[in-house]
Order: structure tokens, then sequence, then C-alpha cells
């Protein structure tokens, strides 16, 4: 499935440069992989949003193209996303695995402007050290400048560093520079080393999750993921019922005996196909649908029923998961988020909050920290690295608590 073992982001707003986890330019040789939680927390104006966002335009110039991206969501252009007064580019860094038994893949993207002011892709490439290689540089299995250069074939090949060719080499030349090279290459069989990297993009889940929407009512037909707006919940229902109606009750049962006044939740087929739920609340003896349940339990909903994937997306993004909610409801999502990762390559969480009583249920190692300095950039890093913080948590002080103290951040 893969994993992020870390990304490092220049000049992106606020976030001129920051790393999280671990990357190939790395000179901190002790620096620690991402774990399969990562909730970033800071005061507000820190950059928390603005580093979704990152992972949300990385996910969108795979789709759109880096100049459409630009101008997605509100991001206003190439000229408003670039950090003020930077020299360089926008770049990404992202160090990943596909798998534990694999060396990690290091993507990098640098993304300016060309001679006629509009974005484009100044480089891409993708890096591997060889499978029976520990230790080394990695290969370089695909270069592109402005669209033009190279990509080698199969799992084992590359351009080292002393420009020694192993394995097949192809000239590539794109028609047009501002969509990145993984798209079209990510789509051939010899290429299965790009092929697994752009999957792995492409099934990255930015939610946007908006009760309003999700109150919408939706065409029939099922639907396997949750879209970002989380307007698709019936759908997604209708889905799961289809594949298996068993195991579908078992998951409603789990979920309603975490949604607080609920005694239960049912699906029900209407006669144009459509599965809908019924959701019974303590003191009524008749049901609600999802058009008239409270914000708070439209979000819990979506959020169980998101980490109840059976064929769960590699990295999910959520921003302030506890807007809307009650506070004593948040240390058992965050558990419940924890418990639903089944194995290191199962899943990849990240999650920005504001809550000491999510930040409860981590460890110093699953928290990052942001704070702007005096300069107006960002910086980053784990809550472990502060000082006395991971001593006192062992000492089972909750990490929340701390933060909440002023302990840190």
């Amino acid at each position: 499935m893969g994993r992020i073992a870390g990304i490092k982001i220049k000049n992106y707003g606020s976030l001129r440069d920051v790393k999280l986890g671990k990357v190939l330019s790395d000179s901190d040789a002790k620096a620690k992989e991402l774990t399969n939680i990562n909730a970033i927390i800071g005061q507000s104006g820190t950059g928390k949003s603005t580093l979704a966002d990152a992972f949300g335009f990385l996910a969108d110039c795979l789709e759109k193209g880096v100049e459409v991206a630009c101008d997605l969501n509100g991001r206003g252009g190439y000229e408003t996303l670039i950090s003020q007064g930077a020299e360089g580019s926008i770049e990404f860094e992202l160090y990943y695995r596909e798998a534990g038994n694999e060396a990690p893949i290091t993507y990098e993207l640098s993304i300016g402007l060309d001679k006629t002011g509009r974005p484009v892709v100044e480089k891409e490439r993708l890096r591997q050290r060889r499978a029976r290689e520990r230790y080394g540089r990695p290969m370089s299995f695909l270069f592109l400048e402005y669209g033009r250069g190279f990509a080698f074939k199969g799992t084992d090949s590359g351009l080292s560093e002393d420009n020694q060719e192993v394995g097949e080499k192809v000239d590539v030349e794109l028609a047009d520079p501002r969509q990145l090279g993984i798209v079209t290459l990510g789509e051939l069989r010899e290429h299965p080393r790009i092929v697994k990297f752009k999957n792995f993009l492409k099934n990255w889940y930015l939610c946007y999750f908006s009760p309003m929407a999700a109150r919408e009512i939706p065409s029939a037909g099922p639907q396997k993921y949750l879209n970002r707006l989380g307007n698709n919940v019936n759908n997604v229902a209708q889905y799961l019922y289809r594949e298996d109606p068993k195991d579908f009750i078992k998951v409603l049962r789990d979920i309603q005996s975490k949604l607080p006044g609920i005694n239960s939740i049912k699906p029900v087929k209407l006669q144009n196909g459509q599965l809908v739920l019924e959701f019974f609340e303590e003191g009524f003896s008749k049901p609600f649908y999802s058009q008239k349940m409270s914000d708070g339990t439209l979000k819990l909903f979506a959020y169980y029923l998101l980490l109840h994937e059976k064929d769960a997306r590699p990295l999910v993004f959520i921003e302030e998961p506890e807007n809307g909610l009650y506070h004593q409801y948040l240390a058992d999502l965050a558990s419940q988020m924890k418990s639903s990762i089944k194995g290191m390559y199962s899943k990849q969480l990240f999650i920005t909050t504001h809550s000491p009583f999510f930040v409860n249920a981590l460890s110093p190692d699953e928290v990052w920290v942001l704070e702007k300095q005096q300069d107006g950039f960002s910086t980053i890093k784990r809550a472990s690295e502060y000082e006395h913080v991971k001593a006192l948590c062992e000492s089972e002080v909750p990490l929340g608590d701390l933060w909440y103290s002023s302990y840190f951040g």
C-alpha cells in the first residue's frame, strides 16, 4: 500500500522550509520516520491549514496539473502560493516506502514559472537504491526538466550519481510540461515503480467534511469511498451493504455504540434502489434520517465509517475533527483512529487539531508542533523533541494536558 517516511516542503506559503520525518536529503542521521498517525498542533496562524493544503496541492497537481492546482480551492495562483521573498521555486521532497522489505523511494518536485509567467514543472525525479544494496546513494529512474529527460524500465535500474547506467533507459518528452511525468509514465506497465507511486499518490484522501453537504440527498448508486465533502454517506453505506450485508450490519452496530444518544442505525432500501440510513435516537419511537441529524452526529458517523473502510486508502488527512464535537468524544475518536491501523503499511493518518483531549490519546512521537517565528515563517518539530516532555509522558502525564499547560508549543 505504501506510506510516507518523511516529507520536506520549501517555499509553500508560511512553510518556507519544513520537514516532517525522515527524507533522503536529511543531514540528521538520527531522524525518525513518520508514524502511522501524525497529529499537527499549534496556535492559530502557525500554518496547520497551509500544511494540510500542501498535501492537497500535491494531489491536485497529479489530477489536474500544476497550473490548475495553483488556482484550485482558493489558492489564488502561483504568486500567492509561493513564500514571500522566496528566491527559489516551490519544492517538495517525499520519502516513501511501498513495503517494509523494499528500499525507500524519493520523489522530488520543483514548480516554478516559465518564460510566459505560467506555472510549470521545473524538475521531477524519482530515486531508489538497488534491491541488493543496503547503503549508498540511490539511482535516478525518472528525471525530467521542463518535461524532458529519461526514465528506466523495470524494478532494479537507473542512473547512478557517477552517470553509470543500469538497465534499459528511454528518452521522455512530455507534450505538456505542466503535467506531472508520473501521470503519463504511471500508465505504462514497463515502469512498475512509477505505476505504484502514482497510484499511492492518487489514492490519498483529503477530508473536507461538511455537515451541510452530508445532508444533501444524493443520487442513487453505490460508491466505495467517501468523497472529500462526505455528502455521499448513503452511497457508501449502499456499497458496503451490497458487498456484505451481514458484515455491514456489524459495522453499523460498532459505530452506533460510539454515537451518543443513538440506539441503533438501520439501512433501508428504497424503491429506486437507493439505500438510506435510519438513526434511532433515545426517547423517540420513529427514526431520523441524515438530513435531520445534528452536525456532531453526522461528523462522528462519517469519521467512523471512514475508519471502517475495508480497502483503506494509504493516506488520510483530516483537518480539525473537533469542530462541532463535544470534547469528551475526542479521546475515543483518537483511540479509534489508532486502532483502525492494522499494520505498518495499512493506512497512515494526518490530523490537524486544537484539542488537548484528542492529543491526550497520542504519544510524543505522534505529535508535531508548528510554531510561527519572528520572520513570519513556520517551523515544526516533534513533541518528543521538547525538553522533559517524553519523560513526563512516561510518568503517565497526558500529552494534551502538558500542551494545554504550556509545557511545550
